[in-house]
């Protein structure tokens, strides 16, 4: 009697490759260019004085600084503001801005995150000199979130996390936000701080190589 064997060849999945990852990087980069150029557009006609023209420039980059504000500040448990409370003194700081602009060759996109990381870096520097212990209140049920132990590892973490990253200048904790926490492209990150891809992956690339030297050197 003859059994016959039959095979199944599995085929591994495939990661998508750089054919294919290229146009979706491109169509971010386009809808980045298109928000950079809508905002140019828009910039001259606020700064004189147009009130749609500046609602218009808020209501596009709330967004944006809403999510770089998340990113950068996460959990704001041990802050005096929320993330929330910061995106507004962002916009108001933009729109505040806007009549006394003055365009230095970087994009108002550009201008707008310079703002962002300044008022970011007072939320922390104000949490720092007064830092804020919330007390909850009793659950009426077993709650199955992290208890204190876990929020002090995550802290000390989140602690551990930002002073290391106080050794790189501002400029390469901006790119490293953007390119690995906010997950853009080199092109996107370019287009926001105003520059080239080319100098975005030179600037990645510095900074990760610092913090491996210094977490070695630490070791």
């Amino acid at each position: 009697m003859t059994v016959e064997h039959s095979t199944v060849t599995l085929s591994p999945k495939k990661s998508p490759t750089l054919s294919q990852q290229k146009p979706q990087q491109n169509a971010q980069f386009s809808e980045s260019r298109r928000v950079s150029v809508e905002l140019d557009r828009l910039i001259g006609p606020a700064a004189a004085g147009d009130k749609a023209a500046v609602t218009e420039i808020v209501r596009i980059v709330h967004p944006l600084v809403r999510r770089y504000c998340g990113a950068r500040l996460g959990n704001t448990s041990h802050l005096q503001v929320t993330a929330d409370d910061v995106v507004q003194e962002i916009l108001i700081a933009t729109v505040n801005a806007i009549p006394r602009y003055r365009d230095q060759g970087k994009s108002f996109l550009a201008f707008v995150y310079g703002i962002s990381a300044n008022k970011v870096a007072d939320a922390f520097r104000r949490g720092q000199q007064h830092p804020v212990y919330p007390t909850a209140s009793v659950p009426d049920t077993v709650s199955t979130a992290p208890g204190p132990e876990e929020w002090a590892l995550a802290d000390e973490r989140r602690v551990a996390t930002r002073e290391l990253m106080k050794i790189l200048a501002p400029a390469h904790r901006q790119v490293l936000v953007m390119r690995i926490v906010l997950g853009w492209s080199a092109a996107q990150t370019a287009e926001a701080i105003g520059t080239s891809p080319g100098v975005v992956r030179v600037m990645q690339h510095r900074a990760l190589n610092r913090l491996r030297a210094q977490l070695k050197s630490a070791s």
